[in-house]
């Protein structure tokens, strides 16, 4: 086991070694150099790598600047659209009125019923003795809610009855048609209150031609009137 080393043994060895001073380690210039130089290395590596990440910076944004300049120019000239900025077409409304042409009808093939939808008792009567007059073949006689007001007549009729429905329409003036899902070839005349009567015979227009819809689509008016099969009947 060695014994610990002496004071005086200390003192020598220090003597001899001139980077202890009583036992302690002095820090010469030479350490002081490589440790200060370790330093300015990091520095000038950390410097670098952000002069680095400035300059990546900047020409991403001189990027975006001459991107968003040459789009605006782009567009004030025309030269470039976008289609999500260019205002959707309206879609031009399709007409679903049959054009036919169709052609007259002999009244007494054609079977109708006459409906009253206003507040005028026996309209649907007087319409009906007419159309009797002019050999159509009167089936029903009720009356009948619908929307439209104030018109002459509405016109409704399956695909299989729009020739029937254009020789009824031609002696109702300004009536208007409405198709609906029927299957058989019958006319329902549905009478407003502005109904005054038939065109006189002379003056039925037999040039072929298409229906009448009115200015705006035409719903068909819903099922449920109230009929009666009395020849005269005195509400409708």
């Amino acid at each position: 086991m060695s014994r610990p080393e002496s004071r005086r043994k200390q003192r020598a060895r220090a003597r001899r070694d001139p980077r202890e001073w009583h036992g302690q380690t002095i820090v010469t210039e030479t350490d002081l150099s490589s440790t200060f130089e370790t330093d300015d290395a990091a520095d000038r590596r950390r410097t670098s790598r952000r002069r680095i990440r400035h300059g990546v910076v900047l020409v991403v944004l001189a990027g975006l600047l001459a991107t968003a300049v040459y789009v605006a120019v782009g567009l004030a000239r025309g030269d470039i659209s976008f289609d999500a900025l260019e205002p959707s077409p309206r879609p031009s409304p399709t007409s679903t009125c049959p054009a036919g042409p169709f052609e007259l009808q002999d009244a007494s093939s054609i079977t109708v019923d006459v409906f009253n939808s206003t507040t005028i008792g026996g309209l649907a009567g007087t319409a009906a003795e007419q159309l009797r007059e002019r050999a159509f073949a009167v089936r029903e006689i009720g009356n009948q809610d619908v929307g439209p007001r104030g018109m002459t007549a509405l016109i409704v009729a399956g695909e299989g009855g729009r020739a029937n429905a254009f020789t009824v329409q031609r002696v109702i003036p300004e009536a208007i048609f409405v198709p609906d899902e029927r299957e058989d070839r019958t006319v329902d005349v549905i009478l407003g209150s502005a109904y005054e009567g038939l065109v006189e015979p002379d003056a039925v227009d037999a040039t072929p031609a298409g229906l009448f819809c009115g200015g705006e689509e035409t719903q068909a008016p819903t099922p449920g009137a109230t009929t009666t099969s009395a020849p005269t009947p005195t509400a409708p």
